[in-house]
């Protein structure tokens, strides 16, 4: 359906974090990464790698996460930085903001914060002092 995907094969995943699993600290991967346990700490693709990030309904995430690709059906507390793809399922909650290029969202997902298209973030930092653009998107979210 999307294009411009990962060149993963659909489904990869190179490392679990299980469901008994409470992670400190700050995480850095490639590849495909599936928490289906507790991360508190940052998660953070490495630059430039093809990396897919999937919190399943039981995981967590306590601090920012940035990826290419991001799949969310679990609790989020931090912002989220997706520099692809964005896919919040139906059990997702995520409480901050949410940065996407391209973003799909399931009834039944929650978001407390605002979301962001990154092209429209970009453009309005750049915006002289006094002018004020309105993001359609943040104002959804």
């Amino acid at each position: 359906m999307f294009k411009n995907k990962p060149n993963l094969p659909e489904g990869q995943v190179d490392t679990l974090i299980g469901p008994q699993v409470v992670i400190h600290g700050d995480l850095h991967f490639s590849g495909g990464l599936y928490v289906e346990g507790r991360v508190v700490g940052k998660v953070h693709a490495e630059d430039g790698a093809k990396a897919v990030l999937t919190l399943a309904d039981g995981g967590s995430v306590e601090g920012e996460i940035r990826a290419p690709v991001v799949v969310i059906n679990g609790r989020v507390e931090g912002d989220v930085h997706s520099g692809e793809r964005l896919e919040l399922a139906p059990k997702a909650r995520v409480d901050g903001n949410v940065y996407y290029k391209v973003v799909e969202m399931a009834a039944g997902s929650r978001l407390s914060g605002r979301l962001l298209h990154v092209e429209s973030a970009a453009q309005a930092a750049e915006l002289p002092d006094g002018d004020e653009r309105v993001d359609f998107a943040s104002v959804v979210g």
